[in-house]
Order: C-alpha cells, then sequence, then structure tokens
C-alpha cells in the first residue's frame, strides 16, 4: 500500500514539475559583481540517492509524503569520530541539487507545491528582484545550498565553499564575490572566513548578513531541545512534519547545538531556562520557586529531560538523549566563531529584524503546576520571555557580529520573510550597486529624497537685507513600490515666521512656506518657498 501510494505521489511530482516552464530573463547587466547567496537552516532541498542505482528522491522539502521521507532519509546519527551526521538509512546519502548553479536547492524549497507555495518561498523573491537589476544565473547570480544538519565547520562543506568562490570567481572574469547570507548562513561563512581567512579574501569583496544569530537565538534553541519545532505555521502545519518528528531529526544534528547562547557573551538580559519546582524547605514543608538556569547551568537540564528519549527505526530503538559529544564539537565551534577577524580588503554589512516578540527565555510549568518530573519538559507547552528581534534570533544577537561594520540597519520584519521585504530589496540594491548609484538613499529610514531644483538669491542695500530660497525635492518611499494611490491627490500647506530683535535696534524676520503634494504614483513633491528680511539701524 505504501509503494503504491509512493508511485502515485512521484506520478504527481513529475506532471507538476512538466507544467511549470521558465521564463527567459529579459534583462542583463554584465558590470555587475558576482553574487552568492547562503541560506540558513533548513534553507536547502536536500535529495537522498539510492546507493544501488544512484537515483534521487527529494527529501526536504517536501509536504507530499513529508513525515515519512523524514524518517526513513533524514533521521541520524552523529559520529564523534568524524564530527558528521549521518542517515540512519544505510542504503542512501543525502546530497545537495547543483541545479541552476546553485540556485534551484534555495528558491523554492517545495518547487511542486502549487497551494500554499509561500511557506516554502525561500530566496525566491529576492532571486526574481536580482534578475530584475541585471543579475545573471551562472554570471553574476550563485547559490550554496548545504546539508543544515552538519556543523557549520565541517571540513567537508568548507571544501564545497572553497570551490564554490573560486567557480564564482572564475565565472566572473576575475572579479571578487559579494556575499549574501541569511540566519545560520552567517555562521558558516564566518567559520569558512576564520579558518580559510587568505582564501575570503583573495574572492571576495564584501558580505551582507541578513538576521545572522552572531550569538545564538536562545529561547528558540531551547525550546527546540525540548519540544521540537514547527519548519512551517499555520495550515500548512497540518501536511507537514509534526515537532515531535523534528525533534527527534535536531536533536543528532550539530548545526543545531551550534545556535545554542554563547555564555561567555555579555547579554543585557542573560537568557535563562526557567521552571517551577516543588521543593521541600528546612521546615519540613514542601514550596514551589522558580528556579533559573543560565546557558551553562541548564545543560544538565536538558540530560536530564532527555535521557530517555528513543526513536523507532525500521522496528529498532534508538536512544537519543542529549548528545554531549556534540555540544562538545559546538564549543569548539564558538571558540573559532569568537576569534574571528575581517580582512582588510573586505567589507561587512549587517541586517538585523526588529519589531517582533523574540523569545529570549523559556518558563515550564507554574505556581499551581510545578514541574515534578524533568522528563515531562517534552510534553509540557513552553511560556516565552520576549525581546526585539525578528522572532527567532534576537536584535541584540544579530547585532553582536564583532566586525567594524561599514553599516547595521535594522528592518522590521519576521526571520524568514524579511527576505521578500522590498525594504530589504532597496537596501541590498543600494550596497551592492546594481544600477545607478544613488547618494541619497537612506537604508536607515528607507527613503529617498532626490533634490529637483535649488533657486537662491540675495540683495543688500542701504541697511536692508534680503534673501530668497526656492527649494524642490521628491520622497519616494515604500509606500510608492508596487502600489497606486486610488484615493484623492491630497495637497498640504505649512508655514512658519520667525522674528528676532537684535543689538541696536536691528530686526531680521524670515518666513516660510511649505508645499506637499502626492501623485497617483506613490511620490512626494515637496516645494519649499522663504524669504529672510533683515533691517540694520540706522
Amino acid at each position: 500500500m505504501t509503494m503504491l501510494l509512493e508511485d502515485v505521489l512521484r506520478s504527481v511530482e513529475l506532471w507538476l514539475r512538466l507544467i511549470k516552464k521558465p521564463q527567459p530573463q529579459a534583462y542583463v547587466n554584465p558590470n555587475l559583481d558576482p553574487v552568492l547567496l547562503v541560506p540558513g537552516v533548513g534553507g536547502s532541498i536536500l535529495n537522498a540517492v539510492n546507493e544501488s542505482d544512484g537515483s534521487q528522491e527529494r527529501v526536504w522539502v517536501r509536504f507530499l509524503s513529508a513525515e515519512y521521507k523524514l524518517k526513513t532519509k533524514l533521521w541520524s546519527r552523529y559520529d564523534p569520530s568524524t564530527g558528521k551526521t549521518v542517515t540512519l538509512d544505510q542504503k542512501s546519502r543525502i546530497v545537495v541539487p547543483e541545479d541552476r548553479h546553485g540556485l534551484h536547492a534555495i528558491d523554492v524549497l517545495d518547487p511542486d507545491l502549487v497551494i500554499g507555495s509561500e511557506a516554502v518561498y525561500y530566496f525566491h523573491d529576492m532571486i526574481v528582484q536580482m534578475q530584475k537589476w541585471g543579475y545573471q544565473e551562472g554570471k553574476t547570480l550563485f547559490g550554496f545550498g548545504y546539508d543544515f544538519r552538519q556543523s557549520n565547520r565541517l571540513q567537508e562543506t568548507m571544501d564545497r565553499f572553497a570551490e564554490k568562490l573560486e567557480l564564482i570567481y572564475n565565472a566572473a572574469g576575475g572579479k571578487k564575490i559579494d556575499l549574501i547570507s541569511h540566519s545560520m548562513g552567517g555562521l558558516l561563512v564566518k567559520c569558512f572566513m576564520t579558518l580559510h581567512s587568505d582564501i575570503f579574501e583573495k574572492y571576495v569583496k564584501n558580505w551582507i548578513a541578513i538576521c545572522a544569530p552572531f550569538q545564538g537565538a536562545p529561547g528558540c534553541t531551547n525550546s527546540t531541545f525540548l519540544n521540537g519545532m514547527s519548519f512551517v505555521e499555520g495550515w500548512e502545519q497540518n501536511f507537514f512534519i509534526s515537532k515531535w518528528s523534528m525533534h527527534q531529526l535536531l536533536i543528532e544534528c550539530p548545526s543545531i547545538y551550534e545556535l545554542m547562547a554563547c555564555p561567555n557573551f555579555h547579554w543585557k538580559h542573560v537568557p535563562l531556562l526557567e521552571l517551577w519546582r516543588e521543593r521541600l524547605h528546612e521546615d519540613g514543608k514542601s514550596h514551589v520557586i522558580l528556579e533559573s538556569y543560565p546557558p551553562r547551568d541548564s545543560i544538565e537540564i536538558f540530560k536530564q529531560a532527555l535521557v530517555n528519549n528513543k526513536v523507532n527505526h525500521e522496528g529498532e530503538e534508538l536512544p537519543l538523549p542529549f548528545n554531549s559529544h556534540i555540544f562538545e564539537w559546538a564549543n569548539k565551534t564558538r571558540e573559532i566563531l569568537s576569534s574571528a577577524k575581517l580582512p582588510s580588503g573586505v567589507k561587512f554589512y549587517n541586517i538585523y529584524g526588529t519589531n517582533l516578540a523574540t523569545p529570549h527565555s523559556i518558563c515550564y510549568g507554574n505556581a499551581d503546576k510545578p514541574v515534578s518530573d524533568l522528563q515531562e519538559l517534552r510534553y509540557l507547552q513552553a511560556r516565552y520571555v520576549c525581546v526585539d528581534g525578528d522572532g527567532t534570533v534576537p536584535v541584540e544577537s544579530a547585532k553582536a557580529d564583532g566586525f567594524n561594520a561599514e553599516e547595521r540597519v535594522g528592518i522590521p520584519g519576521e526571520h524568514r520573510g524579511i527576505l521578500c521585504e522590498p525594504h530589504l530589496f532597496r537596501i541590498l540594491k543600494h550596497w551592492l550597486k546594481a544600477g545607478d548609484p544613488d547618494p541619497f538613499y537612506n537604508p536607515l529610514n528607507d527613503y529617498v529624497i532626490l533634490p529637483t531644483a535649488f533657486e537662491m538669491e540675495r540683495h543688500k542695500e542701504k541697511g536692508l537685507e534680503v534673501a530668497s530660497l526656492k527649494e524642490e525635492w521628491e520622497i519616494i518611499s515604500k509606500d510608492q513600490d508596487g502600489q497606486s494611490n486610488t484615493g484623492d491627490n491630497k495637497m498640504t500647506l505649512s508655514s512658519i515666521s520667525v522674528s528676532q530683535e537684535g543689538a541696536n535696534k536691528s530686526h531680521s524676520e524670515a518666513h516660510a512656506t511649505v508645499f506637499v503634494h502626492t501623485d497617483n504614483d506613490g511620490k512626494q513633491h515637496i516645494e519649499l518657498n522663504a524669504v529672510a528680511v533683515s533691517v540694520d539701524a540706522l
């Protein structure tokens, strides 16, 4: 029955692939520097290769038969001798597809999904936008997908990244590369830069990190260890992978341990694991108290909570406790990251998400229902103490890159959704110089003030001085992008007058009038008319 269902699903996927036709690119700018996009955790398509016949099938991301494929093809065990997580299925191995010069793996994570496809859009909108600027796949636009289960410093991944940089450099005729990383991809890039700084400086011109958890994602990671996580939200959750199945995958992934809160970072508010516990006091009475565990102390709680965690694979019970070997490996990774230095020839830019409640500390139990058994934590709902961030990474962590950044800019937005934000695209276009230079763009406030006219006259005669000024601008903001203002065109008029008495009965007055007119295309036209009169005492 299972095999029959598999045949049906493969037929549907093949049909969906056939009806989707690629669209030709309309505009190519050969003068652009090459760009390499590096995704975060869960942001790469993964294929399982059958070792017997070499056939491949996508096992991440997929909505059709997602849970079954995760359990049979992606569940894995960590090998401390190599630092690599190895798939439990010995008949297959996991690879990242290299179609479209690496972009296929990070574009739409389930290319066959028709309904609800927004849930698996990753770099798709950014790729489309960059193609409009003139970037061309395989010439100036590339992607680097990787097995996100593995450590961010796994030698195999580092070797692939070095090869990718050299390939792009040669394909672009010796032009240096602009890196754009998202989320955990920033840790991978930082690891590579630290371990292979000579190669990094040879090939990389600029590095733009977006929503990077430079000091970890404390709340989300801690709850993942105890309760799992959902890769998608909303109704699509019902058709994807359960939190428990994701938990059993991630508990053996070095990458997740490397996302834990950095214990040596000087947090403004230390991220905590909090538990309501019932304790017996010296007076012989039991009291319910709130216990708080900082990053180092919380490890023992994880160990006790997961001591009996198991997974059933093909009828065999396999223990999956909190993995101390991976934790030690991750600590070494944090040491490497903390020693990172930006090469002198590379410019670094940081974009972080803001305005969303972001888990920082987590709490289990309450005063009425304390936690009696730590192993129950796997089945309890955590309550979050939140800080500002993108919903996953706190602002404090994302900003703490440790570099002398050219610019750091916060954008209101969700951790993955920020990759679709027009505000982000305008900043990238400005920093990448993808088009005509725009010296009037302000990335922080996200608007362009474009001077269109300037006139100034001054006259002075017999103690009387008159100066007049006329200046005009156009303000282009995010309200203009993809929108048309169908409402009434509004004009506002403001004025201000200032007078001042000086010494020896001298007198000065100034009067200014400001007109603001909004066009149909969303542009605001501003006109300033000012006149100043000064009279000296005779």
